[in-house]
This record gives C-alpha cells, sequence and structure tokens, in this order.
C-alpha cells in the first residue's frame, strides 16, 4: 500500500513538472499612443473643463493591441518603467431629447492609469478632484492638486497616491465662491525631493508648503505576487 501512495505521488508531481514546463508564456501586449490630432472645443460643450477662450483640444488614441481603447489629451507621466498616467478625452453626445440628430461634443475626462506589459487600463480615484479647478501635477505615484469639498465651498490642497485609499495630504487653502472665482483656481503645485515637499499657492493668496513624511509606492502592478521571490 505504502508503494503503490508513492508510486502515484510520484506520478502527480511528473504530469504537475510537465504542465508546468509546457504551459503557454503569459501573453505580451502593444501598448501605446496614436498621432495627435485637433478637434473643436470649447466652454458650452465643457464648462467644467474647458479654459475660457478654448476652441481646440488635441487628442491622441490609446492604442492595445492594435485597437483604440481610449482618447487621451495632455501630457504622459511615467509612474514606473511599466505604468503610466494620463488624462482621457470623453466624446459626449450633447443633444437634447428633443433633438433628433447626434451631437458630439469633446470633454476632458478622469486620469487614468496604464500597464504596458499587460494592457490594463484602471481609473484613477482622486479624492476632491474637479475638473473646473483641479489641475494635476505628477511626482512619482503622487498627485497634487486643488481640489473642492464636496459642498463646492472650500478650496483644498490635496496630495493623492494612486491606489492608497485615503489622500497623503488634504489641507484647506480658502474659501470658494463658485459664481465668482478667479481662473485658474491656484498656481500649478511645486514638488521637491529632499525633504519630499510640496508647495500650493491659491490665487491672490500666499504660498504654503507641507512636508510629506515616511511615504513610499503602493503601487501593485500586475504580476508583481508572481514576480517576487524568484
Amino acid at each position: 500500500m505504502e508503494r503503490k501512495r508513492a508510486g502515484l505521488s510520484i506520478l502527480m508531481l511528473t504530469i504537475a513538472l510537465r504542465g508546468s514546463l509546457f504551459a503557454a508564456p503569459a501573453k505580451s501586449h502593444a501598448v501605446g499612443l496614436g498621432a495627435v490630432k485637433t478637434v473643436p472645443y470649447s466652454v458650452a460643450g465643457d464648462p467644467a473643463g474647458a479654459a475660457q477662450g478654448e476652441t481646440e483640444l488635441r487628442v491622441r488614441p490609446l492604442v492595445v493591441d492594435a485597437k483604440v481603447k481610449e482618447w487621451t489629451t495632455g501630457e504622459v507621466h511615467d509612474v514606473t518603467d511599466r505604468s503610466f498616467a494620463v488624462r482621457r478625452a470623453i466624446r459626449l453626445n450633447d443633444a437634447l431629447p428633443t433633438e433628433k440628430k447626434e451631437h458630439w461634443v469633446w470633454q476632458r475626462g478622469p486620469w487614468l492609469l496604464i500597464d504596458r506589459a499587460s494592457g490594463h487600463i484602471t481609473p484613477i480615484k482622486l479624492p476632491d478632484y474637479d475638473p473646473a479647478v483641479s489641475s494635476v501635477v505628477w511626482f512619482r505615484d503622487y498627485a497634487a492638486y486643488c481640489g473642492l469639498n464636496a459642498s463646492g465651498k472650500q478650496l483644498f490642497a490635496v496630495v493623492a497616491q494612486i491606489a492608497a485609499r485615503k489622500p497623503v495630504l488634504s489641507k484647506k487653502l480658502k474659501a470658494w465662491d463658485v459664481a465668482d472665482h478667479p481662473t485658474p483656481a491656484c498656481a500649478p503645485s511645486a514638488w521637491q525631493r529632499e525633504p519630499l515637499r510640496i508647495t500650493f499657492q491659491a490665487t491672490g493668496s500666499e504660498q504654503v508648503s507641507y512636508d510629506l513624511v515616511g511615504q513610499s509606492s503602493v503601487l501593485v502592478e500586475d504580476g508583481d505576487d508572481s514576480d517576487t521571490g524568484n
């Protein structure tokens, strides 16, 4: 009986080893951005994201395995050597229910995280992000921007980290009047590496800086678990 059990164990181990040797390798994906094209754009079509007098938007297709998955706009930020962040561009049907024909407009959308190896696309959740006031400045896997609270009456300095549940930093800058507010709401945030520091300046206010202590990347990319311990 013991010999039969031992023989069965060896047979199962042999089958498992052969299966692992002949398993299909992970499929690689071709990920990239296509050529830029200019599309009509207006404050009326995108009241939250367009600047006054802006009439055109530069967009590029996000292509995965020769298929257009999304449209994007603005600069790309390399988060790691295999993941990058880019802002989505949305083509929205702006036709009223009483209008028979479709009316397509372009809008600036949320930020996306793209994995070059797997082709996986993930929306990035940015707390208190508002397209009308938030201009993101990236550093590592941090996004710094001015944000609005849920009531829309308070302007905040925000630092969000990709894959973190809560913002790394959220500090009130000033009261915000939706009906009468400056454009832009804030100057571009300024990063400093050592010590890790971020500086904000709301329009019409003094600069304010914050140190970020003890922060490290929390981004887990596809395949990280299987790649560790080799």
